[in-house]
This record gives C-alpha cells, structure tokens and sequence, in this order.
C-alpha cells in the first residue's frame, strides 16, 4: 500500500512519521515551507515511545501531482476549516481504488468527502493523540495517547481494512480496524464537544472547572446533552464510554483541555462550526434540548466574529 499523508502537522507528522517509520511507503503532501523545511531536516518526533528524525518523501502542494503516484490510502489530518483546500489538493491523487481515511474532528467532514470523492472511497477513523508542533517544527508528543481507529462506515471488515490493519499494526502506535466506526466516531463526537465547550466557555482546564463551585454539575450535565443528541441520531454511547468520559471530565487536578482552547489562546481559527455547531444543528433537527451547547456555539462565534472583526480593521502591511 501506498499513503498519501495530507499535512505534516502534529497528526498528519506523528501517525505518518510512524508509518514511514515501520518502512511503509509513505509520501506527505504538504505547504512549500513545510517541504523545504522536511527536506532540510527531516521529520523529527519527540516522544515517550521513542524519538525520531526520519527522511521522508514530499510533495508540495499545488506541484503537478506524478502520474504513476498510485496512492492507496490518502490520510487527511487537518483541521475543519482547511478541508475545502485540503480535498482540493488530493483530488488529483485520487484513483478509482484509493481509499481516503480523515483524522478529523467531528463528523460533518464525511458527507463533503463522500460528495467530492464517492462514498465508496471515505472510510471512517479516529485518533487520539495529545501533540504539537515545537517552534523548531519538531512533533512533541505530549501525553501516552497515540491510537488511530479506523473501519468501513458500512460496518464491513473488506480486503482493504484488513490489508490496512496489518501495515498500521507494524508501526510504532496502536491501531484497530473497526466494524462499529460511526459508534465510535459518535462517542468521540460527544466527548470532544463536551471538553472543548467547557474549557473554552470557561478558558480553564477540567482541573480548575473541578474546582468551582459549579464546575462538575455544569460539565456532567453539558455531558449529557452532548449524549442526548448521540442517541437521539441511532448512536446512544455506550455505558463504559460515559463511565470513562465522567472520571476523565471530571478529574481534580487535571491539565486536559481541548485543542480549541489552545487555538483560541493563540488567537487563531477554530472548529467551533465543525463541532459544536454541527452538533447543534442536529439537535435542533432531531428536536432535542441543548441550552448549555447554545451557549458555547454562541460564544465561539462571538469569538470567530471579534477576530474576523479585528483583521479587518488592522492596517495593511
């Protein structure tokens, strides 16, 4: 098999890295800085599980894709809002047998994916990793967490997910092939956008909220209507998924924050549309009840709005 890794970022560089790694053939498609920073340095990661600087084979974005490319397997990792950009830059790699596997947030990336690319080529997946990109462009892997989850929406185990299964399970980070990837996908969907309407509303990781007055009812019942939804869509989660959600939601002391706190810290886009405003729209479809989610839909756009608001007014350099 041959992957196509869209972005060298902390998701795209880690899970690639580690394929390229196990000797997959592997080629990542990035920006012209990113490119020349990889072919002068190498992908370097920084991790727990071992440190690598690995040579890797790039291509740029926007270069004339090779006509022999021949990808089987074009793995997404970008964030929400840059996935317009990003199937434009692989469509041309894109043949009749590729399969393309997103690592992205939330679900509303499926069905532009499905459109664009035929429903028969998008499978599902899932990460979860906790890493960022060093000032040096190093991946730092920042916690113990490094697994990839993937399947056929459809619930069936085909030739590619097994053949899929066996290359990833070479590599230096756990991975599963699923038959219940929309359930998981579902759950990951309830949990993230519980964590990051929380910590972002609150600009406060789950340990300071826990250390409110208010913090863990206001979390656990944000938890449930997050759930509410889930099953009112044919995904009810299921009971270890919310045991383990409420322990990790509600850990006194914790660090855990959402990525979208820390896009917001920085002062920088966020998938606050792609997640909880995707949830929202379907509890409003489905007729569910979710005031606590109206609140922090309505407080990322003020968010999006005051930024939008503030570059418009900077003078031009």
């Amino acid at each position: 098999m041959r992957f196509l890794i869209l972005g060298a970022g902390a998701v795209g560089g880690y899970f690639g890295g580690r394929l390229a790694e196990s000797g997959a053939d592997v080629t990542f498609l990035v920006r012209e800085a990113r490119a020349a920073l990889l072919n002068a340095d190498g992908l370097a990661i920084r991790s727990a599980f071992g440190n690598a600087v690995l040579q890797v084979a790039v291509l740029r974005a926007g270069a004339p894709m090779p006509t022999d490319a021949g990808f089987d397997v074009i793995l997404l990792c970008c964030k929400a809002y840059d996935l317009p950009a990003a199937m434009a830059a692989v469509a041309p790699a894109v043949g009749p047998d590729s399969a393309v596997l997103p690592l992205l947030n939330g679900l509303a990336h499926l069905d532009a994916l499905q459109a664009r690319f035929g429903a028969d080529r998008v499978l599902g997946g899932l990460c979860q990793i906790a890493a960022t990109l060093s000032p040096a462009g190093e991946i730092l892997h920042l916690n113990r967490a490094h697994n990839l989850v993937f399947g056929e929406l459809d619930g069936q185990r085909t030739e590619r997910v097994e053949r899929l299964g066996e290359i990833m399970g070479q590599a230096n980070f756990r991975s599963r092939p699923s038959d219940t990837i929309g359930q998981e996908m579902w759950e990951k969907f309830v949990m993230l956008a519980t964590l990051a309407g929380m910590t972002c509303l609150m600009r406060a990781s789950v340990g300071a909220i826990m250390a409110t007055e208010e913090g863990e009812r206001l979390m656990l019942e944000f938890l449930d209507e997050c759930a509410t939804v889930a099953a009112a869509a044919g995904y009810a989660p299921r009971s270890t998924f919310l045991t383990q959600s409420r322990e990790l939601l509600t850990a006194r002391g914790s660090t855990f924050t959402a990525s979208m706190l820390r896009d917001i810290e920085r002062g920088g886009p966020v998938e606050g549309e792609h997640v909880l405003g995707d949830l929202l729209r379907r509890a409003s479809r489905l007729g569910v009840p979710t005031p606590l989610l109206r609140v922090a839909v309505c407080h990322l756009q003020a968010y999006e709005s005051r930024n939008a608001a503030t570059e418009d007014a900077s003078p031009a350099r």
